[in-house]
């Protein structure tokens, strides 16, 4: 069984319910739907269309909305404009190169960079002409309308969530989604600001934070800890910071986040080649098992599935990755964890140990009967060999847990009892042919059943 997860981008390439079934039955366990991109209408049809098909094949998925965010970007131009090297090109008002926020880019100073489409073309701060400023070009290339605009050098007095921002987090509140991703974040405080935002819409979304901004690595620690989830968003990021360095804070972050159990997601241009060919390159192939041997949640595919010419290649591709990378880790055996609980916190002790009967025990399965999903949070944080069955009640956090590595999720009714709860699970195990009569389980649980972090019971369970 996969346990990494794979996030797919729902796009123009992936449009339709019957296109989104093959996804999902490829291997998809959370659909993304970028709202940078269409209108509210359109955005509500693609996660209908998500959870038709999620229905259809009768498999759990989630759906993340991600939020535009405070993107500078190169407005209207008439047609493509070609860039010399050594070139004085005007930004901003009145300039060659307009702007969609002008004033912004007047906080840049001499020496400070300009980077045009994830750095295809870079430009040096050389001064300042009314309400522009003048740059000299440093390499030949060409912009076209629309392309982003990174300043690396110049901190932005620019909120967390914009206006759009603000009213597209309705508009995914009222659709339901089960995760929202935060764009640009540079501290803890951003985060904050969004978590405030739902409250006042009444939203239950859990929130992932994009970590794209060279500002957020010296705060990767808040950071980490205020969110839900985090994404390492290696385009942006790699415009932000040298190229050399994004691999060491992908290890870094990803490392951060499963020790302090919470879920990550490693992103973009993992198989790139695919949006025009059938087969990934073996550099590719490389860096998505990097990432899965670093211990990630989950695996992003962005223009791959959004605009790509092989879609279900692409996602089945990225399976097959996961699944191969993960039977070698599991013949040579797991590292001790160096995060594994020193006995602090009564649910994390309680889930490490779980664990560790499971390995002795030879279980077939962990299961966790959660309310929140904080259980099976907790039990994934140390990457157990068994798979992870969450029995919830809750249709939302059955969800939001198809995010989180080695979790299957499966809907149950609500009981009072433990030994209800037992009773359920050995049916739903034996119903999905998780386990088999005879084979053990560990059940982790509170005995306050439905009570979210009261997780206080172990249980090693003979499945009748």
């Amino acid at each position: 069984m996969r346990r990494t997860k794979i996030v797919a981008t729902i796009g123009p390439a992936t449009h339709g319910q019957a296109m989104l079934e093959l996804l999902l039955a490829a291997g998809v366990d959370v659909a993304r739907v970028n709202f940078s991109h269409g209108s509210a209408e359109e955005h509500a049809e693609t996660i209908a269309h998500v959870r038709a098909a999620a229905a259809a094949v009768e498999r759990p998925v989630a759906v993340l909305c991600d939020l535009p965010g405070p993107k500078l970007r190169i407005g209207e131009l008439e047609r493509p404009i070609g860039i010399e090297s050594g070139q004085e090109v005007l930004l901003g008002e009145g300039g060659e190169l307009p702007l969609t926020e002008p004033s912004l880019v007047l906080h840049a100073q001499e020496g400070h960079r300009v980077l045009i489409d994830d750095g295809a073309v870079a430009l040096s701060v050389v001064g300042r002409r009314g309400d522009a400023i003048v740059t000299r070009a440093l390499n030949k290339g060409r912009v076209d309308t629309h392309k982003g605009v990174n300043l690396p050098d110049t901190s932005l007095p620019i909120p967390a969530l914009t206006a759009r921002d603000r009213e597209l987090l309705g508009v995914a509140v009222d659709l339901d989604v089960d995760y929202i991703a935060l764009s640009f974040v540079r501290r803890a405080a951003d985060v904050l600001e969004l978590r405030e935002a739902l409250a006042e819409l009444g939203g239950r979304q859990l929130v992932v934070v994009k970590i794209e901004k060279a500002e957020a690595l010296s705060e990767i620690g808040s950071i980490v800890a205020a969110a839900d989830v985090v994404m390492v968003a290696r385009g942006d990021l790699g415009v932000e910071i040298p190229p050399a360095e994004v691999p060491i804070w992908q290890k870094h972050i990803i490392h951060a986040c499963v020790v302090a159990g919470r879920p990550v997601i490693t992103a973009t241009q993992m198989l790139q080649s695919m949006v025009s060919c059938p087969r990934p390159t073996r550099a590719e192939a490389n860096d998505v098992a990097n990432a899965i041997y670093d211990a990630t949640d989950a695996v992003m595919l962005s223009a791959e599935t959004a605009v790509g010419e092989y879609p279900l290649e692409a996602v089945s591709t990225m399976a097959q990755i996961a699944t191969t990378i993960e039977a070698d880790i599991e013949r040579n055996g797991r590292a001790p964890q160096p995060w594994a609980m020193d006995g602090s916190d009564i649910p994390d002790a309680i889930s490490y140990g779980a664990c560790d009967v499971a390995r002795k025990v030879g279980a077939r399965a962990l299961i966790t009967a959660t309310a929140s999903g904080a259980t099976a949070r907790a039990v994934a944080k140390h990457r157990p060999s068994q798979p992870i069955v969450a029995v919830s009640p809750d249709p939302g956090v059955v969800g939001q847990l198809a995010l989180v590595w080695g979790v299957v999720p499966l809907l149950s009714t609500p009981h009072d009892h433990f030994e209800a709860v037992v009773e359920e699970a050995d049916h739903l195990v034996r119903e999905r042919g998780l386990a088999a009569v005879g084979e053990t389980v560990v059940i982790t649980a509170g005995v306050q059943s439905g009570q979210p972090g009261s997780t206080n019971l172990i249980k090693a369970h003979v499945i009748g």
